[in-house]
């Protein structure tokens, strides 16, 4: 499934990806101070200004399978990760300039 070129697997690995990052991050980061998941998450609800940053961390293993799918020449799934991490940009933008 993951070696297709199409549209629609390039924006579900876009949105995908920073979702496992996030996890990824919690397990990396936060878990070894023994901070429970739950924790974790109030901690973010309460503090506006770490969600942008974290985010934006997380959109860096989006980077990471893009070029993956450019240099193996899967280009339309590119694009659809492409446009996903646009977004998400975007996203992370306003709630800098809203916050």
């Amino acid at each position: 499934m993951l070696k297709k070129d199409n549209l629609p697997l390039g924006i579900l690995l876009g949105f995908v990806t920073p979702i496992l990052a996030f996890f990824l991050y919690y397990l990396v980061a936060v878990r070894p101070s023994n901070i429970e998941f739950t924790q974790f998450l109030g901690q973010l609800k309460g503090n506006y200004r770490l969600i942008p940053k974290l985010t934006s961390i997380c959109l860096l293993l989006n980077g990471l399978v893009f070029y993956l799918y450019t240099r193996n020449r899967r280009d339309l799934t590119a694009k659809g990760i492409f446009l996903v991490t646009m977004l998400y940009a975007i996203a992370i933008l306003l709630m800098k300039i809203i916050r």
